[in-house]
């Protein structure tokens, strides 16, 4: 590692439903912008999937997301798929995934002469967006994971991150610690949009690796009837912010 620089672990936590072409572009995106800065070494990247109880429509197992995942990052020698997140019984909050793996990190590094690597959430610009949503984040959630942790957003279509950012007063309050980062070859596939292919019949290739390609087509995955999952349940994060009979008033 460069003499100087802060060792720093990017972590992505998300659907991954399939797991895209693109989604493996953020990481490869925030590297070079991270290394860029002239601050930061990437050690590792961290893919994590979210739990079964998060409650998505169309939102096909954790088993198979986390299997293709895992067919689609055989080739990167610094990226891996965690199954912790997946594998709890219920929808994990951002900042708790966060804090775990930030204690996994001062576990593996405790021996080490060096310094521990940051740990800091990678996301797209759709991200951002959610917070805007009512009741999605916490207000104490969002500072946490702002000022203890800090957050790498990559643009993401036609949606920029600098607006949401600058819209959140604990964003600004935290600027230092969010890093926006500009896709300037514009990817605008997204999974919502691989999966109307696939239960069409239409082809995703180019848009997913081969290997995961195959593997949905070996399962039969993205169907009329997987899309329907979860249909009308409420995400969640708003579920536990507004459980039923509560006075949460309307998410507006």
């Amino acid at each position: 590692m460069a003499a100087g620089r802060i060792p720093l672990v990017l972590l992505a936590c998300g659907s991954f439903n399939p797991i895209t072409n693109q989604h493996m572009r953020l990481f490869e995106l925030a590297r070079d912008h991270m290394h860029s800065t002239g601050n930061y070494q990437v050690v590792k990247g961290i893919v994590s999937p979210v739990s079964d109880g998060y409650g998505k429509q169309g939102l096909v197992s954790a088993e198979h997301r986390n299997a293709m995942a895992k067919l689609a990052l055989q080739t990167s020698d610094w990226i891996k798929v965690d199954e912790w997140e997946s594998d709890q019984p219920d929808w994990t909050e951002t900042v708790i995934t966060m804090r775990h793996h930030h204690g996994c990190i001062l576990k593996q590094y405790q021996q080490s002469t060096g310094p521990s690597p940051q740990l800091k959430l990678l996301c797209g610009a759709d991200f951002l967006e959610g917070f805007r949503v009512p009741g999605l984040w916490q207000p104490e959630d969002l500072e946490e994971l702002a000022g203890a942790y800090g957050l790498v957003c990559v643009s993401r279509g036609g949606l920029q991150p600098e607006r949401a950012a600058h819209e959140s007063d604990t964003l600004w309050r935290h600027r230092r610690n969010v890093f926006l980062v500009r896709e300037w070859v514009r990817n605008e596939a997204s999974a919502t949009e691989v999966r109307r292919a696939l239960r069409r019949g239409l082809s995703a290739k180019y848009l997913l690796p081969d290997a995961v390609v195959d593997y949905i087509g070996r399962h039969a995955l993205y169907t009329d009837a997987s899309e329907s999952k979860n249909q009308g349940t409420l995400l969640r994060p708003l579920a536990k912010q507004y459980p039923p009979g509560g006075t949460g008033g309307s998410l507006g």
